[in-house]
């Protein structure tokens, strides 16, 4: 029966990949985008997950155990744990997935990941571990504290979640709708390798397959459902030490994401091997440190605990994804800014424009009177401009210049191609990059002006025609230049 880890892990890649299914990405967007669309998403996966899984406890079938809850670790662990899934570019699952679309980065942090997990959980690190994870209080689940079935709590997350899941869908139907690429399949063929699918509907179907996981995975002596962390650092033992006992249902079900995720990149041209720069490249070993680190602490991950310690309404699993919210929210703030010329880049002889010069050395002005800024230096004052710990190796600061045509002419990242038309070279940029960049450089051209974005980041390509539709620029162009690369082009129409 192990096999059918490897079957079902390979459904759940095939669809995450196919679905841009990233929760890094759905808490992410609450604090960079404002938007709660991809978190209502993550409902979903714990609603359907919750229904499955009390149907499943209450016919017999499977046995939840609950860990005693250790709040400081699973604070400190989320925390860190957040932190790390930003700076690699994808939560647990979304960096075994990546890795199948030939995401050299992703497979530098799953290495890191995984190793930094064993070191944690059976290693060298182990009394690094339990220093925090010995403390525990007597808390293991919301309802055996409220003394009352589960199912009340059920219905009321389902409840809730169906609430806005059609708040959401009404908005986005009855809005613009995003741009797609062309077809070039049909039938079967066009649905499950070219269409793009819904994210809510990819949610939906991944609850479904962490209901069924439960019980295959109980079969194999193996009472757990859906997770990560764990298999990820079982298969380092495995390779490390060859203790087969560590070889189980777990780990041939996250080889099985990559298996799966690699046939649908494969099958829907987006896999290519992608090769970081030495700023990617730092960025995937620290946040894959952080992620197996993190995820030991706080007893999981984003699947663990974020999909499947939810469902079961335990303290544990919604303190982490709490805290690993919190740690999304810290690096969104540090990290995730686009990045702009620093002053030595900016050319050394005047640019003239409207009969007023400004040269590399003129006074820039400051976030909060600049008709230029980018995200993040709202409010910051002077200590929004300082450079963190990390800032050499993950961003640079903003810098807001006094006149939009002067930013174009300086922006090294703006490549003019005449007629009112400008490039953004993205190529190489992980999500959410291309996206942040994009919507920095939209406001340095004019209004009826053209950005053209070449990219490779795979979440770009709903990512960017949804920003465009939402904020009212037109897509002239949209597509698909070669194995995962491609190409949109949005006039700025406000």
């Amino acid at each position: 029966m192990l096999i059918s880890g490897l079957a079902l892990g390979a459904v759940l890649g095939f669809v995450m990949q196919r679905g841009r299914f990233c929760v890094t990405g759905f808490l992410r967007d609450i604090f960079t985008q404002r938007s709660w669309r991809g978190f209502v998403a993550l409902l979903i996966v714990i609603s359907v997950h919750a229904i499955g899984l009390a149907a499943l406890t209450s016919a017999g079938v499977i046995t939840p155990e609950y860990n005693e809850l250790a709040p400081v670790a699973v604070i400190v662990g989320g925390v860190i744990f957040g932190l790390g899934i930003v700076l690699a570019g994808g939560c647990a699952s979304g960096t075994w997935y990546r890795s199948g679309e030939g995401l050299i980065g992703s497979w530098i942090a799953l290495v890191f990941y995984a190793l930094s997990a064993a070191a944690m959980k059976t290693g060298f690190l182990g009394g690094l571990q339990n220093s925090l994870k010995d403390r525990t209080v007597g808390l293991t689940s919301i309802h055996a504290s409220l003394g009352i079935s589960i199912w009340p709590l059920v219905i009321a997350l389902s409840a809730v979640t169906a609430y806005f899941a059609v708040r959401f869908l009404r908005e986005e139907f009855s809005g613009p709708r995003p741009v797609t690429l062309a077809p070039r399949k049909s039938g079967l063929a066009h649905i499950l390798a070219e269409k793009p699918w819904h994210v809510y509907a990819t949610a939906a179907i991944v609850g479904v397959l962490g209901v069924i996981a439960w019980p295959l995975s109980a079969a194999t002596g193996r009472n757990d459902g859906l997770g990560i962390t764990t298999p990820s650092s079982n298969l380092a033992n495995y390779v490390v030490t060859g203790d087969t006992e560590r070889f189980d249902w777990g780990v041939l079900l996250v080889l099985g994401i990559l298996v799966g995720s690699f046939i649908a990149a494969k099958a829907s041209g987006e896999f290519r091997l992608r090769v970081p720069d030495a700023t990617q490249g730092a960025r995937s070993v620290v946040g894959g440190i952080f992620m197996g680190v993190g995820a030991a602490w706080a007893g999981g991950c984003t699947v663990g605990n974020g999909m499947v310690q939810t469902s079961l309404f335990s303290y544990q699993g919604w303190l982490a994804l709490a805290s690993i919210a919190a740690g999304v929210a810290i690096a969104a703030k540090l990290w995730l800014k686009p990045s702009a010329p620093s002053l030595s880049d900016v050319p050394s002889t005047p640019s003239t424009t409207n009969d007023t010069a400004v040269s590399a050395t003129a006074p820039v002005a400051s976030a909060a009177t600049s008709p230029v800024s980018l995200p993040g230096s709202e409010g910051a004052g002077a200590a929004g401009t300082e450079a963190s710990p990390l800032a050499g190796a993950f961003a640079v600061a903003p810098v807001a210049l006094l006149d939009r045509s002067v930013v174009k002419q300086e922006d090294g990242k703006l490549k003019p191609l005449g007629d009112g038309r400008y490039e953004l070279d993205t190529v190489g940029a992980v999500c959410p990059f291309p996206l942040i960049e994009a919507k920095d450089a939209i406001n340095k051209i004019e209004i009826g002006e053209e950005l053209v974005i070449p990219f490779d980041c795979t979440q770009a390509t709903d990512a960017i025609p949804r920003w465009a539709a939402k904020d009212g620029h037109e897509v002239t162009n949209f597509e698909q230049t070669g194995e995962a690369g491609w190409t949109i082009s949005v006039r700025r129409g406000r």
